[in-house]
């Protein structure tokens, strides 16, 4: 399947299927790849090893996630991307494996949310994205909304407060 912004599905093999506490290792792990292997481009060493610190800290990731709904996208056992937000609309992750990138798993992952999200009554989606993540979201009908420069452990990053509006299903 062609999406109409020109994205290859990766496969009918795909599955989208809500994050097990199982997954939390993997998840991490797709996490901190992403990060230093993909945003890489866009962010420096510094930036990327307070962003995603090796060893990801399991705890930490556990709270975060328990008060997010999580969905995962897997392929042959492999966890090729995945998806956290919030029912007022906030996307708070969207990752995908490097092994995935740009082969539509994102793509697949924000349509699964935001039907969630639309059916729950929620008029709107909102998100923080990074300078590597706001081309991907302004594809998929966000705007900008403000330029942010935020503070992590010392370090200084640029992001972007990106928002959609949703037509609720009921």
């Amino acid at each position: 399947m062609r999406y109409p912004w020109g994205i290859n599905y990766v496969s009918p093999c795909m599955q989208i299927r809500p994050s097990l506490d199982s997954d939390l290792a993997a998840v991490t792990e797709l996490f901190t790849a992403s990060v230093h292997q993909l945003a890489s481009s866009d962010y420096d060493a510094a930036q990327c090893a307070v962003w995603a610190p090796r060893p990801p800290d399991a705890e930490v990731w556990r709270e975060r996630l328990s008060s997010r709904q999580t969905l995962v996208a897997e392929e042959g056992g492999s966890l090729a991307g995945f998806i956290a937000f919030e029912e007022d609309g906030h996307i708070d992750l969207l990752f995908t494996a490097p092994s995935f990138a740009r082969r539509g798993v994102a793509s697949l992952l924000l349509q699964s949310a935001e039907s969630r999200l639309s059916v729950a009554g929620v008029g709107g989606l909102f998100t923080e994205a990074s300078l590597t993540a706001r081309p991907f979201f302004e594809r998929h009908g966000f705007t900008v909304t403000e330029e942010e420069q935020v503070q992590r452990g010392g370090v200084s990053f640029r992001r972007f407060a990106m928002h959609k509006p949703l037509r609720a299903h009921r």
